[in-house]
């Protein structure tokens, strides 16, 4: 199929075709056509599988015809759950709609100014793409009206969700018109996402992508295991000094982690820089802008702050923290890969947190690799658990004593002598061994091992 038999619009089809696309994604194919005869969709489908492009190209087929009812505000609204992915979405809305005369979006993004979004909204919009708490800030003003609506799009439903936007959301939805269309894609549509789905929609259709089969054939995964934080940040260091490490998107647990580890690694010769959603948005899209232009090496994130990253530099991406839910994983490995490149993606975790390690590998129907990095080999050794039907680590088939990961080193900066910061990163407090004297147990008890995680 090509898009040609999709049914969209020709002016639609042919800025679409001017972009390069030739044929459509699965996602595509399923959604466009009954999204253009009207239809509430529910949508699964995993990142990087063209789910933009989905709800964006048929929403903008309505706008090739004027809106019947007066008014100023947009006739488009998209949810993102946060500020680069809300980027991401108005830059194509503006790709697929180059054709069109005179299409007006705007992005309304936590973070940025009011004031030029509210000169923005006082001229009559097509397509707004929001985060909800900044497009209830607007609404509480007074400042937008969705009396045209026609489309409302809500992208990534689960993440924001798990944000905490639910009751946003649903204020947000009270004010839309009844006859509006409504898509909404997530990664997943079960539990609280398909609860909230039913109440949103109306005799939906229910559009389901299945993974693909293959992924590793792209992206290689591994698994470092450390002893304590000092192991883990020789570790992190190690993999940073891969001469075929080109850039790389570092994960941590908090905005914290992620600010001391950014300047943990710049005293070590590296340039690197964080991105978390503390930051206000004129630094985030200038840290954005610089890993894009490659003036920055290593990118020190946050699942939420990385959402939406796209970049072909990216060669390798790094747990530092371990994902506590397995489909941030796939988000995260994600950020390398793209396009049919190839990728690394590399996971540090400690012996306690093994069963993090089984929930990915359930998810994913993947074992993971152990590797080993000569000199860096952790002291400890997990203990037996029983049969596992993945055996990827520990005293088991696949853990391997080999590492890709040699000598050399990226030549963009000397390393800094190991004094500079004794003890490597210090992370948060409880990434910090426990003190003596809260480990300490009575003469009865055996004595606890140290905590690390």
């Amino acid at each position: 199929m090509n898009f040609s038999e999709l049914g969209l619009n020709p002016l639609i089809l042919k800025a679409v075709e001017t972009s390069g696309y030739t044929e459509p994604t699965a996602v595509q194919e399923q959604a466009v056509p009954a999204a253009l005869a009207g239809k509430d969709l529910l949508v699964s489908a995993q990142t990087g599988s063209g789910k933009t492009a989905a709800f964006m190209m048929p929403s903008l087929c309505r706008l090739v015809e004027p809106s019947t009812v007066k008014g100023s505000g947009p006739r488009i609204l998209v949810l993102t759950p946060t500020r680069e992915l809300a980027m991401q979405v108005e830059k194509a809305a503006a790709t697929y709609g180059r054709e069109m005369r005179k299409l007006r979006t705007v992005s309304l993004v936590g973070g940025a100014p009011y004031g030029p979004q509210l000169k923005q909204l006082s001229q009559p919009v097509d397509v707004v793409v929001a985060t909800p708490g900044r497009l209830m800030d607007h609404m509480e003003r007074g400042k937008i009206d969705f009396d045209r609506l026609e489309v409302l799009i809500l992208d990534e439903a689960d993440r924001m969700l798990d944000m905490g936007f639910v009751d946003d959301i649903k204020a947000i939805v009270a004010k839309t018109p009844a006859t509006r269309q409504t898509l909404l894609f997530s990664a997943t549509l079960d539990g609280v996402v398909g609860k909230l789905a039913r109440e949103l929609t109306r005799d939906a259709l229910r559009i389901e992508v299945a993974r693909k089969e293959d992924p590793e054939a792209q992206i290689e995964q591994k698994l470092h295991f450390f002893d304590d934080p000092s192991h883990k940040m020789r570790l992190l260091d190690a993999l940073a000094r891969d001469t075929n490490l080109n850039q790389a998107v570092v994960f941590t647990a908090t905005k914290a982690g992620a600010e001391e580890l950014s300047e943990e690694l710049r005293d070590r010769g590296f340039l690197a820089e964080a991105l978390h959603g503390d930051m206000p948005q004129h630094k985030r899209t200038r840290t954005l802008d610089r890993v894009r232009t490659g003036r920055t090496q290593f990118l020190i994130a946050t699942d939420v702050a990385a959402r939406g990253i796209d970049v072909a530099g990216i060669s390798h991406v790094i747990n530092f923290d371990p994902p506590r839910q397995a489909e941030d994983y796939v988000h995260r490995i994600g950020r390398t890969g793209r396009a049919g490149r190839s990728g690394i993606a590399v996971t540090l975790v400690g012996f306690k947190e093994r069963h993090l390690v089984r929930n990915i590998e359930r998810y994913t129907g993947q074992s993971i690799a152990v590797e080993i990095i000569p000199g860096l080999e952790p002291t400890s050794k997990p203990r037996p658990e029983g049969p596992r039907t993945s055996k990827p680590w520990g005293d088991k088939p696949g853990y391997k004593g080999k590492s890709s990961f040699g000598g050399g080193g990226w030549k963009g900066g000397e390393r800094a002598p190991s004094s500079a910061k004794p003890g490597g990163y210090k992370g948060n407090s409880e990434n910090k061994p426990r003190p003596a004297a809260a480990t300490a147990q009575p003469a009865h008890k055996p004595k606890r091992a140290e905590r690390f995680w």
